[in-house]
This record gives structure tokens, sequence and C-alpha cells, in this order.
């Protein structure tokens, strides 16, 4: 369907692009991906033709409609939501006006028999064909549908778009796209600014596209889901694997270790071939010989190894020093921003050592809960505490903002460091993939990840027994989220973390804290779990205030809605209250064990013989009387859901 010809982007001497080719068809689902700078963004734009080629050429065939979502764009204003995601429909309706218009003008003439009758049913014939291809059952209810799944709510579908902010006015342009059906969807970081159920709701949809899709994105899972194919740029070349992400870097460790081996082989080749001309260049009777070996020299095509970039970031955060038992609570906790509540009665507890997300849309409270910890911000009601001789170490969203501009690279450690650290300030800027005259650089001159990356650095610095991230890997790439993740997994402290990457949160938290509604929920388990036992919710919310336009009666048609989501209701409960019973038997069966070893312990105790360590056994009891505590409250809680 489209095709890149033998195109090549340079700039000033430099060579993005070096003659890449590759066909895009009707069934391809392609992820491109490559490191930060390769030339992702800039063949979308060569694409939908925003940009040009150094040479080459990207045929398109006519009539062919691409639908483009650049990382930043500018956005419209003066409308309401629904009426901007509106004019997704905009062509559809023109057709719509220009058949009305001709159907009037034929039953107005009787000149039967003309060239120009005859040329308006022709074109009646066109604008149908066109309309049943475009035509949805009901633009309105489709707009609607789309929006909520991109996470907005029903009312704030009438509100105008200069009240959200970019991110938001981001998923409106996205539902436009999305709306007018293109040929071709053209995606550069859709899920930047959208959260996990949004990703969930886009990723379901894409599946379903019919169309062709090329895109960019630092989720490994999403590509995985939505992705048949991956083109990797390296080096200003591409490589086309036919298979997604996971599937990809298989083929592509094989294909470098086949390259890396044949290049080897080749050099060895090359080496023998010229320590033979150079043994007998001047030996008359081997003159023929030495020119057929020079010969074959300058006929060989060298074999070029693909530079991978092998720098990582490298992360190991200081150990934890000990704190408390619980490292941060809340109770009865009301916050918001003067008169505006963001959430209320919110119960949450995070004791040392666990690895907690909070997730949920944005807006909800997630960063705002972060501020409250940080002291930044007090409750309007109830308590916050942050748990006894815990240091926190908290990055925020915008920390590569209030970075120093005008400090250099080294300096911005350098200004923060005491002590032995400051030895040490070199390596951990490598480690962060600043290296050589990097350092040096002002903050001003570097790029969002480079920021990200640096206010990264800073944690490294002391010894928190917290850390408080606010989507940290927002600029990392896959590679170097990989690193950050398993550093996390490996650190004895307490972590708290607002992130909407799914597989970054997978296997790496073990509680969930969801904001929505105004309220903070607990969910026991990883994200999966979680988001498993939200998707039926998802379905129910999207379908609650849609308008039906089928021709049964609408008590009929809300009738059944109610019935279905009646069940749906009973089925989630059933299947979530046994779970919690299956859950309270373990609990049940695991204080019992631990009653009958404090029981014997405490029978020693109080008759210890010659060789028993009372030391020893009192810790032992002590330990278990902390975990039975830790299960009892378990249990209660359990229990008492059970009885509401």
């Amino acid at each position: 369907m489209i095709s890149i010809n033998s195109l090549t982007v340079a700039y000033g001497g430099f060579t993005l692009l070096n003659d890449i080719n590759f066909h895009i068809s009707e069934s391809d689902k392609i992820g491109l991906v490559g490191k930060n700078g390769a030339g992702k963004s800039t063949i979308l734009k060569l694409i939908c033709g925003h940009q040009n080629p150094t040479s080459g050429k990207v045929a398109v065939p006519s009539g062919i409609k691409i639908g483009y979502l650049p990382q930043i764009m500018e956005h419209h204003r003066g409308k309401s939501v629904i009426d901007e995601a509106m004019t997704a429909f905009a062509d559809m309706f023109a057709l719509e006006e220009e058949l009305e218009g001709i159907t009037v003008e034929l039953s107005e003439r009787t000149d039967y028999e003309s060239k120009a009758y005859q040329d308006l049913i022709i074109r009646m014939n066109e604008v149908n064909d066109r309309l049943s291809y475009s035509r949805s059952d009901n633009p309105q209810v489709l707009a609607e549908k789309t929006l909520i799944g991109l996470g907005f709510k029903y009312e704030e579908l009438s509100r105008p778009t200069e009240t959200f902010s970019q991110g938001w006015n981001m998923r409106i342009e996205l539902a436009k796209i999305l709306l007018s059906k293109p040929d071709v969807l053209l995606l550069d970081e859709p899920t930047n600014h959208l959260d996990i159920e949004s990703i969930e709701w886009l990723e379901g949809y894409l599946k379903d596209y019919k169309g062709s899709l090329v895109l960019i994105s630092h989720d490994r899972k999403f590509l995985d889901n939505v992705t048949n194919r991956t083109v990797e740029i390296m080096v200003g070349r591409i490589h086309d694997y036919k298979v997604p992400y996971s599937k990809y870097l298989e083929l592509r460790k094989e294909r470098l270790a086949q390259q890396q081996a044949a290049y080897e082989n080749q050099q060895r080749m090359i080496e023998k071939t010229e320590e033979f001309i150079e043994r007998f260049r001047y030996k008359p009777t081997k003159s023929n010989q030495v020119q057929s070996r020079v010969k074959q020299l300058e006929k060989l095509e060298r074999i070029e190894v693909d530079l991978e970039d092998k720098s990582t970031l490298a992360v190991k955060f200081p150990p934890a020093p000990r704190s408390g038992d619980i490292a941060y609570k809340a109770v009865d906790m009301k916050v918001g921003y003067g008169e505006k509540v963001v959430f209320s009665d919110a119960q949450i507890e995070v004791r040392r050592g666990e690895k907690v997300a909070l997730v949920g849309r944005n807006g909800e409270g997630k960063t705002t809960l972060m501020r409250v910890i940080m002291r930044e911000l007090d409750p309007m009601h109830g308590e916050s505490k942050v748990g006894y001789n815990v240091n926190i170490g908290y990055y925020a969203q915008n920390q590569e903002d209030i970075l120093d501009k005008e400090d250099t690279v080294f300096g911005t450690l350098d200004r923060i460091a005491v002590g032995d650290i400051r030895l040490k300030l070199r390596d951990i800027l490598g480690a962060f993939l600043f290296k050589g005259e990097d350092i040096d650089k002002k903050v001003a001159v570097l790029s969002g990840g480079e920021r990200a990356r640096l206010a990264m650095a800073k944690l490294i610095l002391k010894p928190y027994n917290l850390l408080a991230l606010d989507e940290p890997t927002n600029h990392m790439d896959i590679r170097s989220k990989d690193i950050l993740k398993q550093a996390l997994k490996s650190y004895d402290g307490t972590l708290i973390i607002v992130s909407h990457d799914r597989d970054f949160l997978d296997g790496l938290v073990d509680k969930l804290y969801e904001f929505r509604d105004g309220k903070v929920k607990e969910h026991l388990g990883g994200v999966q779990d979680f988001l498993d036992r939200r998707k039926l919710e998802n379905l129910s919310e999207l379908e609650r205030h849609y308008k039906t336009v089928e021709e049964k009666p609408a008590e009929v048609v809300q009738k059944k809605e109610e019935a279905k989501q009646e069940y749906q209701a009973k089925k989630f409960v059933s299947k979530e209250e046994r779970k919690i019973r299956n859950r309270i038997s373990f609990l049940e069966k695991g204080i019992e064990e631990i009653e009958a070893k404090m029981a014997e312990i405490e029978a020693v105790l109080c008759n210890p013989g010659p060789n028993d360590d009372v030391m020893d056994l009192t810790r032992a009891y002590l330990e278990n009387k902390r975990e039975l505590d830790f299960k009892m409250a378990e249990w209660e809680k359990l229990s008492e859901s059970l009885e509401e």
C-alpha cells in the first residue's frame, strides 16, 4: 500500500536515515523501535508528508486516508469536548448534505435524457458509496464511547477543551483520529498521557482496527499486544522483523550473533590474505598469486557490524536504613485544593519494605497524595503520618523541569553530595549514561530524557529508606526501564510509585491503591490481578451513559441492560467473595501454626533447660508475635468486608 524507496535523510553532513526501503501493507501493524534520536518520529513525518527526504521517495496511493498523532501538537479551542470530537465526522456530514442536495435537484428536474442529469446520477452513486464506508450507526454515540474509553467522564464531555490540560487535549485529538477511520494510523507515543485503564481500552481498539498501523511506543506490553511486525532503526538503517516486539528481541539477538561471527571470520581471512601479500610481495615466483589476492581483497564486500548501543542505566540503590514497621499511614484523610476535594475518607497503610503502586485516572489524586506525603500539602481532614525514622527520596513528575538549568550535570550532584560519595560522582553519572564531556553540559541544553536521568541520579546520593517516585519512566526507553525495574526490585527499602506502565509495575509491586471517583481503594496483589478485577467494572462504566438508538422501545432496552449489569455485578461479587474466603482460610491456617509455635516457645521459657538460649527464644517469640499481629489484622479486615 505505502512504499518507502531508497529514502535518505541528512542534516548538515550527518546522515540520520541511509537508503532505507520497506513496504506497509493493509494488514500490517508495525512497531517502530530504536533508541532516542534514531529517526522513528522522522519516518512518521515522512509518511504523512510533514517532512521531505533528502533523497528517495514515499509512495502513497491516491485516496489513502492517513491519521497522524504526533508527540506535540497544537490543540483547537472554543468548543466542548464532544463538539470537538464530532469534527471527525465533518467529511461524512458534508457528503450527507451533498446527497440531500442531489436528491432534491433530481426530484425537480425533468431532463431525464440529458448528460447533466446522467452526471448527477453518477455523482449520487459515488456519494452513496463513500457514505456506506464512512457512515456510522450514530456518530454521537460512537464519539461518546471513544472519549469515555480514553478516560473522560460523561459529565466532562460538555466542558470546553481549554479547561483541560495538554495531556487531556491530546486524548481528544487521538479520539478524533480514531473516529475518522483512516486507512493508516501513525501514532507517536500515544500512551504518554494515558492512564492504565485508558491504555487497555486503546489496546483493545487497535487490536480490532482493520487498517494499517505504524506505532512508536516504549511500552513493551502495548507493543506485544498490538503489533505483528517490528521495524528497528539502528545507525541509519532498518531491520525488518515480521514478529511482535518480544519475539523480535530473540531474533535480533540471533542476527547480531550471526553477524558478529561472520565479521570475525572475514577479519581472520583478511588478516591471513594481507599477511600472504606482505610476505611474498617482492618474490617474482609469487607475483601472480599476490596480485590475485590483492584483487580478491579489492572486490571483497566487507561485512559491517551494527553498532549496538550497549550502554544501559546501571542503577543500584544504597542499602536502606531501618525504619519503623509503618512507613506511612493515613486515617480518614480528606485532601483537596481550596474548596475542591480531590479525595476523601482515605485509609492508607504502607509497611516497611512494601512496594506499593498508586493507580487511577489522571487528576484523581495520585500526585496529590505524593505531595501530602512530602508535607507540601496539608490534609483538609484526618491524619497523615510518616513513620518513625523514615527518610524519603522523592522523584516528582516534573522533577526534570525544576532542576537548576544554569547548573552543569556534574554541578547538580556535586552541590548536594556530602562525604565519601563525592568521590563517586563520575561513576554515578556514568551509570546514568553521562560520560565524557556530557558531565560539563548545562542542564538547560539537556533533553527531557537526560534531565529525567539526572533527577533519578540524585536519589543515589543518600541512603533513603522510602522512595516516592511519580512517573519515573516517562522518558526512558525500554532497556533503561528494565534496568531500573530490576534495581527497584532488589531495593530493600519501601517503595511508593505512580506509574501507568503495566509492564514496569508487573512483578514489581504487591499492593495497589486505586484512586477513583474521589475515593481511595486498596487492592492486594499485582497490577495484572487489579486489571483483571477492573475489566468488568470498566465495561459497565462504558455502557452506563450511552444513548441507545435501536428500534426497540427504550424501556425494553433499559431493562435488558439493567438485567445484564446486575448479572455481571453478581458474578463479579461472587468471584471476589470466593477469593476473600480462600484468603481467610489460608490466614486461619497460618495463625494456628504461629500460635502453636508460640505455645511451644512459651513452655520452654517457663522452664528453660541448661542448653536453651533464652535470648534466642525470646527473639523467636517476638518475631512470631509480629507475624501473628500482621495476619490477624488482615484476617479481621477481610472478615469485616464479608459482613458489609
